[in-house]
């Protein structure tokens, strides 16, 4: 594999001007640096990012951890986190699985970004204990080098409720995420609370945030006994596409004898006929600010957790 000292050897320079100029630097001139940069391809030279992290303690590289990387809501979200980093000359690297993990210690990346809610509490706490710096997305951590940016589904799902007792719901079923999810037990949690004030019976059905749930959970519906309407609040919109692909097969109208109101407002929930009612916020600016507040702890500047609020977007399907 070639090296920098054979870079050095073929120009008939110091190792340390090829460093220079491989880097940046304005310590040659931008003929040498050419120059050499011409070597280094016709050699076909790769960097060792390894070896220059342990020199530079750095990468400008941010590990954001998702769970998985299915259907359509992360588009937007990874968007904002790139644009954001952007700004301060840093990158991203997109990770899942255990193994990923390694690149904090291993100092592969300078900090991480964590939506996944398989990424343990404790490990977090661990690498923060050890002075890594760490946003999280889903989940709540005090630590003085974790900050989080969470989304207010608290919020989001007791307008969902609030939309259905509006216009006269006598059941519901609520169609939630994993159980090990913090934003399925943070709408659950919502939702019960104000389907009891209002004394409204329910009944929880768990899926897994993927449209093949919720095509499961509309199946499940119907092999019960009930009156029209049928009320549904899904805990994404994924299922609620899930659900609609399901009732398409059937005689029963979506908007009229089944309503749904989904969360996360993705785009597909514009071009379902009728179009989806659906719990609304900025993913662009979730990714923003995640990207903003993992650069301020590394760069040990002041900042604060934030919250992301939710809106609901009134469509046909409720």
């Amino acid at each position: 594999m070639v090296g920098i000292k054979d870079i050095a050897k073929e120009a008939g320079v110091s190792i340390s001007t090829v460093s220079y100029a491989l880097n940046g630097s304005s310590k040659v001139t931008e003929e040498t640096r050419e120059r050499i940069k011409a070597i280094a391809e016709k050699l076909d030279y790769v960097p060792n990012m390894a070896a220059r992290t342990l020199k530079r303690q750095h990468t400008n590289i941010i590990g954001v951890y998702l769970a998985d990387y299915g259907g359509s809501f992360y588009g937007e979200l990874l968007d904002g986190i790139k644009k954001g980093l952007a700004v301060f000359d840093f990158e991203m690297i997109v990770c899942s699985g255990e193994k990923s993990h390694l690149f904090l210690p291993e100092r592969m990346v300078d900090g991480a970004i964590v939506l996944d809610w398989t990424f343990r509490t404790q490990e977090i706490q661990q690498f923060a204990d050890r002075g890594h710096h760490v946003v999280v997305l889903d989940r709540k951590i005090g630590h003085e080098n974790i900050r989080k940016v969470l989304l207010d589904n608290k919020g989001g799902a007791t307008l969902a409720i609030s939309e259905m007792v509006a216009k006269g719901t006598k059941f519901v079923y609520l169609l939630t995420g994993s159980s090990k999810a913090y934003d399925s037990q943070q709408r659950l949690e919502a939702s019960l609370k104000e389907l009891n004030r209002f004394s409204i019976p329910h009944e929880t059905i768990e899926g897994d945030f993927t449209e093949p749930s919720g095509y499961e959970a509309a199946k499940q519906i119907m092999e019960k006994k009930h009156k029209l309407p049928i009320d549904i609040f899904a805990f994404n919109d994924e299922m609620a596409v899930g659900m609609y692909k399901y009732f398409e097969k059937t005689n029963y109208v979506i908007g009229k004898d089944v309503r749904i109101i989904g969360f996360d407002n993705i785009e597909i929930g514009e071009f379902l006929l009728p179009k989806l009612s659906t719990i609304s916020y900025s993913k662009h600016r979730w990714g923003m600010l995640a990207a903003e507040k993992i650069v301020q702890l590394i760069q040990g500047m002041e900042t604060e957790d934030e919250h992301i609020y939710t809106t609901l977007i009134n469509g046909d399907s409720f």
